[in-house]
């Protein structure tokens, strides 16, 4: 799960991560542990949009305009946005609206900003996204796969960049996604409950730990959150440079042709994954060890799959791996 969400934050073209397991297991909470890590962006300062500052492609309409007049823009510092998203949220709500009266009366866009535009270059979790309304599901899907997000109402058209990870979490008791909406998340995490004692003890012990005293628990954990982040901002600097060997992404290919992958997506993540790995560990070339840590992650949850099965464990896609890159 934490190398899922890690390679996300890298190279957040690979799609998300769906993080599905037991109750009290920790999803929610690594999940928002990682606002922490996150280095901090530079944003156009007062734009609901988070927009870039040099980057057409991450601008709202109304910055690239200014940007296109030779207008000065305003430049401040920010931490990357993670924004929940609840249940309950209503479409309008997630994706913005359009002010018809103030439209009608000064003859304006007016638009009122919603989550996808408060997470543009950031984080979008939801919790218990298996519970979450399909279309709904569609939406954030389609905005996550397309970078952008486009209102319509009343004849009135606005759009606005959306590029977020996407991070999915819940408990398989209560449902899976529909396959095709499971695929469109680029990773799956398979998360259970630790059975050993000891490393239950020990968890027990560090949550009273916690608890007693958060600073001294923080302070301690420091020096080591501080390496994490350097090491992800070094990944992203490094991330353009990395190569994979035409015969490796033959491999990879041959992985997902057998195992009868619907789709190109499979292979898209695949390959995008196993570079961010590479890049991580500062290296520029991509190994057969970097694509059989990843690609279980990539693959078990595109599978075809009876309907009253769970989720392969990983254990078919292992075998087949083993067979082609042997």
């Amino acid at each position: 799960m934490k190398l899922a969400l890690i390679l996300n934050i890298i190279d957040p073209k690979i799609g998300g991560v769906m993080i599905m397991g037991d109750r009290g297991t920790g999803k929610s909470t690594t999940v928002r542990a990682l606002a922490d890590l996150l280095p901090e962006i530079e944003v156009v300062a007062n734009d609901p949009f988070n927009s870039h500052p040099t980057d057409f492609e991450l601008m709202s309409d109304n910055v690239r305009q200014l940007k296109e007049n030779g207008a000065e823009i305003p430049v401040m510092n920010k931490k990357v946005p993670m924004v929940d998203l609840p249940l309950g949220a209503t479409e309008d709500r997630v994706c913005g609206t359009i002010d018809i009266e103030k439209a009608l009366m000064e003859g304006v866009k007016a638009f009122e900003p919603g989550l996808l535009a408060q997470a543009n270059r950031g984080i979008l979790y939801v919790d218990e996204v298996n519970l979450l309304d399909d279309h709904l599901v569609d939406i954030l899907l389609d905005s996550a796969a397309s970078g952008w997000n486009t209102v319509e109402r009343e004849g009135i058209s606005v759009r606005h960049p959306a590029r977020f990870v996407l991070i999915g979490s819940g408990n398989p008791e209560e449902g899976e996604l529909r396959p095709q909406l499971l695929d469109r998340f680029g990773m799956h995490a398979d998360i259970r409950t630790v059975k050993e004692p000891s490393l239950r003890v020990q968890i027990v012990e560090q949550r009273a730990a916690f608890d007693q005293s958060p600073e001294v628990f923080l302070k301690q954990h420091d020096k080591e959150q501080q390496d994490l982040r350097h090491k992800i901002i070094q990944a992203q600097t490094t991330l353009p440079f990395v190569e994979i060997e035409y015969d490796t992404k033959i491999k990879i290919s041959q992985v997902c042709s057998e195992l009868q992958v619907d789709g190109l997506r499979a292979d898209i993540v695949t390959n995008r994954a196993a570079k961010a790995l590479a890049a991580f560990d500062g290296r520029k070339n991509v190994t057969s060890e970097d694509v059989f840590k990843i690609i279980i992650l990539c693959l078990r949850h595109r599978l075809r799959k009876d309907p009253l099965d769970s989720i392969d464990s990983g254990t078919k896609v292992e075998k087949v791996f083993n067979r082609i890159f042997s």
